[in-house]
C-alpha cells in the first residue's frame, strides 16, 4: 500500500485532490490518479510507490542534462513507475506509462547506501516526473545531504506551489525540459495537458529559492519545431530567469509512439540555438548531437571555449578555482569545482 502521502487535501464533495502536481486530480474512495501511483485507500492519500524502485543507474551529471552544476559529477538515477504527462515520444515509456505499482523495494537508506558505495556525488531523481514520487524523494534526499550527497531532479515542470515548497527542503538542481517549446497546441496532442502555464508558475516559484536550474526543450521535428515559439520561450528565460540560465535544444529520436517521425535536423537546432543567442542568453547548448561544437561552454567575455565537451565527456577546463575564465577572468555561474569523477566510466546498471 505504500505510505501515506503529505500533498493532498479533502474537498466539500467528500473527493482527496492531490496536489503533487498540475492535474490536481480529484480522487474518491479507491482511484487512482492519472499517474498511477497516487492513490486513495480508506480515506486517505496514498503513495503507492513508496519504496519501491524500478530501475537505478550511475550516470554522468551531463546527461541529465545538467552542464553548470559540479561538472563532471557522477550520479546515481533511479525512478518510480508511473508519469504525470502521457508523451507520445517518451524514450523511457517503459517506466513512466507502466501503471502498476512495481520494483524493488528500497528504503531511502538503502538508496544513499548505493549511491555512496559507488562514490556518487549526487542522486537524480529522473526517468519519470519526480514530483509524483516527492515524498519518497524527500526522504532520501535529506538522508543524501547527511552524507554530502547532492539531489536533482529531472523535470516536466508540471507542478504546484506544494510541490516546490516540499523541494526547498532537500533539492539542489533542477532542470525543467520543455517539449516543443511549450507550444499550446503540442502539449495538448502529444502531451496531454491543456498548457504549459504551470511549467511556468513553477519555474517564477523555483527561481525565489536557491535551487540551481537549467532549462531545456526537445525539438520534435514537423510537430514541435516551431521557431517564433523557440524565441518566445527564449525571451521569457532572459526576462523572468535571467540570461546566464542555461538553455538546452535537444535532438529528438524516433521512440514509443512518433516512430515514423526523424530525428531532428542538425540545422534545425542550429536555428533555434541561432535565436536563443538573440534572445540574449549567454549559455545556450544543442543536446544529443556528438561533436556539435555548441555541446561546449563559450566564455561570454571573451569568446574562448571555457569546457570542450564531447558527448558527457570533458575534454577540456578552462576555468580557475572561483570559476572565472582562465583567458579573460570573466566569472561564470557555474556551481562547484570540477569533479574528480570526470573521466570516469559513468554508465553502470545497479538495479
Amino acid at each position: 500500500m505504500g505510505k501515506e502521502a503529505e500533498l493532498y487535501r479533502r474537498l466539500p464533495n467528500g473527493k482527496i485532490q492531490c496536489t503533487a502536481c498540475a492535474r490536481l486530480c480529484q480522487l474518491g474512495e479507491g482511484q487512482i490518479g492519472l499517474c498511477g501511483v497516487r492513490g486513495v485507500v480508506n480515506g486517505r492519500l496514498y503513495l503507492l510507490v513508496y519504496g519501491k524502485v524500478i530501475t537505478g543507474h550511475i550516470d554522468p551529471i551531463e546527461k541529465k542534462p545538467v552542464i553548470h552544476y559540479r561538472p563532471g559529477s557522477k550520479i546515481f538515477s533511479i525512478a518510480t513507475t508511473g508519469c504525470n504527462w502521457l508523451c507520445a515520444y517518451c524514450q523511457n515509456y517503459d517506466i513512466s506509462q507502466r501503471r502498476k505499482v512495481e520494483g524493488l523495494d528500497k528504503e531511502p537508506s538503502e538508496i544513499v547506501s548505493l549511491a555512496a558505495s559507488y562514490g556518487c556525488e549526487g542522486i537524480a531523481y529522473t526517468y519519470n516526473q519526480p514530483t509524483i514520487f516527492i515524498e519518497y524523494a524527500r526522504d532520501v534526499g535529506r538522508l543524501a545531504h547527511q552524507h554530502g550527497i547532492f539531489n536533482i531532479f529531472v523535470s516536466n515542470g508540471y507542478d504546484t506551489p506544494e510541490t516546490v515548497n516540499v523541494m526547498k527542503d532537500f533539492l539542489d538542481c533542477i532542470t525543467v525540459d520543455f517539449k516543443g517549446s511549450g507550444e499550446t497546441n503540442f502539449v495538448r496532442r502529444y502531451i496531454g495537458i491543456p498548457d504549459a502555464n504551470p511549467i511556468f508558475q513553477t519555474l517564477l516559484d523555483i527561481k525565489r529559492t536557491s535551487i540551481h536550474i537549467e532549462i531545456t526543450d526537445l525539438i520534435v521535428p514537423q510537430l514541435g519545431d516551431n521557431l517564433e515559439q523557440a524565441r518566445k520561450l527564449a525571451r521569457w528565460i532572459y526576462d523572468n530567469l535571467g540570461p546566464d540560465t542555461p538553455m538546452h535544444f535537444l535532438r529528438f529520436h524516433p521512440d514509443y509512439k512518433l516512430m515514423n517521425l526523424p530525428e531532428t535536423p542538425v540545422e534545425t537546432l542550429e536555428k533555434h540555438y541561432k535565436i536563443a543567442r538573440e534572445e540574449g542568453l549567454n549559455y545556450v547548448y544543442i543536446g544529443n548531437v556528438p561533436g556539435h561544437p555548441a555541446e561546449s561552454t563559450y566564455c561570454p567575455g571573451c569568446g574562448k571555449v571555457l569546457i570542450k565537451r564531447y558527448g558527457y565527456y570533458i575534454l577540456q577546463y578552462n576555468l580557475d578555482n572561483n570559476n572565472r575564465c582562465k583567458f579573460c577572468g570573466h566569472k561564470t555561474p557555474i556551481v562547484g569545482p570540477l569533479s574528480k569523477s570526470a573521466g570516469e566510466e559513468r554508465f553502470i546498471s545497479v538495479l
